[in-house]
């Protein structure tokens, strides 16, 4: 009897183990779904941002042409002292 005993022991063993395994598993897909999930949000985001500077960028000036139109108006300023 002890043969039946031990392959019975075995089969418990091995069906406890299969058990832990499945929901080791299940918690590891759901882990990386949670981790996808949240890629998928912030690649989302990313490309929000991306969009925003991108139109903040367009519609900036940029500093040399600042520049010039500050050394006109005082070249022209200048000018129209020297006049009056």
């Amino acid at each position: 009897m002890t043969p039946q005993q031990g392959s019975d022991r075995v089969a418990v063993e091995l069906a406890e183990m299969q058990g832990e395994i499945r929901t080791g598993f299940a918690e590891l897909n759901g882990r990386l779904d949670l981790a996808l999930q949240r890629t998928t949000t912030a690649e989302s985001d990313i490309a929000a941002l991306q969009d925003r500077v991108a139109s903040l960028e367009r519609g900036r000036w940029p500093m040399p042409t600042i520049g010039v139109l500050a050394g006109v108006a005082g070249t022209a300023t200048g000018v129209l002292a020297l006049l009056r």
